[in-house]
């Protein structure tokens, strides 16, 4: 393409624009409702997520071991462990330090009635952490066929409730982005088709003396394409600063849940939502225009 003609088809662009104030306007503010929507609703998922990842982190399968069984044969099950794909890390509990957790834990000023002995002295184990959840059970069928492992346990309930709350997350997702979506392109659609309409008599002029389909349709291409990324543009600002607000009064407001609401930064957001959402809104403009004029572009 020459630069004459690029800069003639974004004159144009930016001339349709203008030429249909109203529908461009609430093209951009219809692109910019589903962007902030969107925007809001992807903060919290990721931001649930995360939260949920760090409860998977604390999931973990626990292997007790035969009686009698040496050190190196637990040495070996650590290693056969470590190669599996589903393993993420792997600690080894001693029999001491079972002891000292349990006492810590549930004994307190009556840990001195048992003196220097050790009732869990055959009770060494593996606390198995997993890359996922969903992983669980194969891990625990390979982990029962081990030979030297007399015991496994696992948090099924827990796995279980992870893995559904990961599912019903993606498809929610999905469902409310490709709504969004087609609303967004429905606008375009009907702002282009208005452009259409009041140039189809300039329209039929360029294409009788002899203007090519490229550069007939290319304006109304950019007009879609720029609508969609100011659309985009305005509604990330805005949430910008909504999410530092949210996220700082929510972690006042529940100071006792800091534990469990570990909220992600903005900057850690954004790293993925800014490109995103531009994608997203130029992506809407571009397919709401092409279709459009592809359709109603008859002259």
């Amino acid at each position: 393409m020459r630069i004459s003609t690029l800069l003639y088809t974004i004159k144009q662009g930016l001339k349709n624009i203008f030429r249909n104030k109203v529908f461009s306007l609430a093209t951009v503010a219809t692109i910019a409702a589903c962007v902030f929507l969107f925007s809001l609703f992807y903060s919290v998922i990721v931001n649930f997520q995360n939260m949920v990842m760090k409860a998977q982190a604390g999931v973990a399968v626990t292997v007790f071991f035969d009686e009698g069984i040496s050190d190196e044969r637990i040495q070996e099950i650590g290693d056969l462990i470590k190669q599996r794909v589903e393993v993420s890390n792997i600690e080894f509990i001693s029999a001491e330090e079972a002891w000292d957790s349990f006492k810590e834990e549930y004994l307190g000023e009556y840990v001195d009635t048992f003196g220097d002995d050790n009732p869990l002295e055959d009770c060494a184990s593996y606390e198995i952490y997993l890359n996922d959840v969903s992983m669980q059970d194969s891990l625990v069928k390979y982990l029962e066929t081990v030979d030297g492992i007399s015991k496994v346990n696992q948090s099924a309930m827990a796995a279980t409730m992870l893995s559904s709350m990961n599912s019903l997350i993606a498809y929610v997702s999905l469902a409310i982005i490709l709504i969004l979506f087609l609303v967004s392109v429905f606008l375009i659609s009907n702002t282009v088709a208005m452009g259409i309409t009041v140039r189809r008599e300039e329209i039929a002029i360029m294409k009788l003396i002899g203007a090519t389909d490229f550069v007939v349709r290319a304006p109304f291409v950019i007009e879609g394409l720029i609508l969609g990324l100011f659309g985009a543009a305005l509604p990330l600002i805005a949430v910008y600063f909504v999410y530092n607000r949210v996220i700082g009064y929510m972690r006042e407001r529940f100071e006792a849940l800091a534990s469990l609401l570990q909220f992600l930064t903005v900057q850690e957001v954004f790293v993925t939502l800014v490109p995103v959402a531009l994608i997203m809104g130029a992506g809407i403009g571009l397919i709401g225009s092409y279709f459009t004029v592809r359709k109603n572009l008859r002259v």
